[in-house]
């Protein structure tokens, strides 16, 4: 990416050395997978960062933090969230070893990406042109992830199918950690400890720690006092005035004859000055909203809800009001930098202004309806070209097809059947797959056997094969699967219960039974998101390496293949119970 971006660079220098450059460079760092090159896991590795666990890194980034004057000297810390993150002392031998090996990936992911972005500055430097060049460098991701859980995870996809690998099993994968063999994420507790002196993480939008980055903003020709600190409020939402100022462009009213929203944000451009670097905050309001959890800046004061769900609890019922039924604290981040003490019971009425300030910005910038759903959103129902169709036809091959543009097949019964024509010598490749190595499914001839798998977030596979292999001519292959759930629909009364159930698989060749298995557990949310669904081949990653190895190309002629998709609908009487049980969560609650 960062030779991409050089060469981009080089090219309009070339072209033309007046010209102005512009680049927006977003590498995939630091969010998961953490997939670094060897050599710089080796590096950090060699710099034992980490051995003294993750409450001893939060203590050492803290003191740090203070040392170096980016904090206020009477900023507290949090104590340590010991009910919900295991203490260092209280681990086993392979969690430690395991978590070390976690956070090592991620740090050496940090400092890879950080070293190509210091290649793309210098390039600057080496065209002559960095001198008058602004640089923007914000480094994270929200709060720092804690998707892995406390134990972390060698899948992500398992994590949004609800799946907790147990660190035994987590150990198996202890080598190939941070390579493409994993689709890895580390322990909570290094999360928590990257966002000191705040506490909670990424998703937390009510919290600090869930929102609050650190910002470099360098621009030699203009910014005379070099390594100085800016204290000003400033929201991601400012880069872009900020940009327009600093270049001397009003953002446009039309584009391509289509009226623009007005830019929302407030230029900080200001701070840019040495006699501006106290001058009152420009931007003095902004709400804060994910998933059902909210917050309010006001001019130094920080209305947010009590953090009510670790963001690994994704797959629990959502709350029914999320506006309402909170519990709302208050903090004044003038004073109380790290948002520690609660100020809400000493200052309610100011609690109440503050709600109602929330209400009105959500309502200016279309937040509401707020949705406290995680894990059901994943797979509630939206308008897409396959929505509300139950048969799928193609007749020829075609790959990377997303996700969302493909057929949906999880929690129902389908049916997927191939009419193919084997030449002589026999045929081998894949005739449809979607997913790949850590979630999916594939419908392929493996040695001229029909083979139907399910790969379980790569903990699992189930197989479906026939004893004998195809011979030349014309055949029909077909794999049927019968749900055993009430589907996703239960989804829309804050119910899991429909979701991830049993089913039976049947193989068909030719009209005739040739395999049939149970499975006793089916994946209820998503399979590999960055894998496409492909015919005829297979794209990026399979679904099975002891198999084959994509792209694996049909062999045979596939005159048609049929995908039909029966969704579970309820009854009544499933209506009605799944309504009464709401209704009593609702009253618990």
């Amino acid at each position: 990416m960062a030779d991409d971006a050089i060469d981009y660079m080089t090219r309009i220098h070339q072209t033309d050395p007046s010209k102005p450059i512009f680049i927006k460079y977003a590498p995939g760092a630091t969010h998961a997978p953490h997939h670094p090159t060897k050599e710089w896991v080796d590096k950090v590795r060699a710099m034992k960062l980490f051995a003294g666990g993750y409450e001893k890194l939060r203590e050492e980034i803290f003191e740090n933090q203070k040392r170096l004057g980016v904090i206020p000297k009477d900023t507290k810390l949090a104590p340590w969230p010991k009910e919900m993150l295991k203490p260092w002392n209280q681990l086993t031998a392979d969690e430690k070893k395991l978590f070390i090996r976690q956070v090592e990936v991620f740090a050496a992911y940090a400092m890879y990406s950080d070293y190509e972005i210091g290649r793309v500055i210098q390039h600057f430097q080496d065209l002559g042109k960095l001198d008058n060049t602004l640089v923007i460098y914000i480094n994270g991701d929200n709060g720092t992830s804690a998707e892995g859980g406390p134990i972390g995870t060698p899948n992500e996809v398992a994590f949004f199918n609800g799946v907790q690998v147990p660190v035994d099993v987590q150990m198996k994968f202890y080598d190939a950690w941070g390579t493409e063999g994993t689709y890895n994420h580390m322990s909570a507790g290094w999360s928590w400890a990257f966002d000191t002196p705040f506490s909670w993480f990424k998703q937390n939008a009510s919290t600090l720690g869930g929102t609050n980055q650190n910002m470099v903003v360098s621009w030699p020709a203009r910014i005379k006092d070099k390594g100085a600190l800016r204290e000003q409020f400033v929201h991601v939402i400012d880069v872009v005035p900020t940009i327009l100022e600093a270049a001397g462009i009003k953002a446009p009213a039309a584009v391509d004859g289509i009226k623009q929203a007005p830019i929302e944000g407030t230029s900080f451009l200001y701070t840019f000055d040495a006699a501006n670097a106290r001058a009152p905050q420009k931007h003095k309001t902004q709400y804060f909203e994910m998933m059902g959890q909210w917050a309010l800046y006001d001019d130094g004061w920080f209305l947010s809800t009590k953090v009510n769900r670790a963001p690994w609890e994704a797959f629990g019922p959502a709350n029914p009001d999320p506006l309402n039924n909170q519990t709302l604290e208050l903090y004044n981040l003038n004073t109380d930098f790290s948002q520690t003490t609660d100020l809400a019971a000493k200052y309610p009425q100011k609690v109440k202004e503050m709600k109602a300030k929330f209400i009105a910005e959500a309502r200016k910038y279309q937040v509401f309806p707020l949705d406290a759903s995680v894990a059901a959103r994943i797979v509630a129902p939206r308008p897409n070209i396959t929505a509300g169709r139950t048969e799928f036809v193609y007749t020829r091959p075609m790959v990377g097809l997303p996700q969302g543009d493909s057929p949906f097949i999880l929690n129902s019964s389908y049916t997927v059947t191939a009419d193919v024509e084997v030449p002589a010598g026999g045929a081998e490749g894949m005739m449809v797959t979607s997913g790949g190595r850590f979630a999916g499914y594939g419908f392929y001839l493996l040695k001229g056997k029909p083979v139907f798998l399910w790969n379980l977030v790569d903990l699992e596979r189930v197989k479906w094969e026939s004893p004998e292999a195809l011979p030349p001519g014309r055949h029909t292959v077909e794999f049927d699967f019968r749900y055993d759930g009430l589907g996703a629909g239960t989804l829309a009364f804050n119910n899991f219960s429909g979701i991830g159930r049993p089913g039976a698989g049947t193989l068909k060749v030719n009209g005739k039974v040739v395999d049939t298995k149970k499975m006793e557990r089916t994946l209820p949310m998503i399979l590999q998101w960055d894998e496409s669904f492909d015919i005829g081949s297979d794209t990026l990653t399979g679904v099975n390496d002891a198999d084959y190895k994509p792209p694996f190309p049909l062999t045979a002629k596939l005159n048609k293949l049929t995908i039909k998709i029966d969704r579970p609908q309820l009854s009544p009487a499933d209506i009605k119970k799944l309504e009464a049980a709401m209704t009593e969560k609702a009253k618990r609650d």
